[in-house]
């Protein structure tokens, strides 16, 4: 659980450097994810990781990860253009 938690953090920061670099624009051109949730994930974990529910945990990982594969393999695509 810490390993993934641990993960998950780095992909919220992640993103969130990222959006910041892109001036909040390049996030928005990929409404399919909900990308202030995938942020907001971190600060959950951060914040109030003793409060953690498992279940919650494993969803995030078994539903919400894998979908954002395809579109974060688009988002490299379109920035090679």
């Amino acid at each position: 659980m810490d390993a993934i938690c641990m993960q998950l953090i780095a992909i919220g920061e992640s993103l969130k450097n990222l959006d910041k670099v892109a001036g909040h624009e390049l996030l928005d051109r990929y409404p399919q994810i909900d990308w202030k949730s995938a942020k907001g994930m971190r600060d959950i974990i951060t914040h109030h990781y003793f409060d953690l529910d498992a279940e919650a945990v494993f969803d995030v990982c078994k539903v919400n990860l894998p979908a954002m594969v395809p579109v974060l393999t688009q988002m490299i695509i379109d920035a090679k253009k």
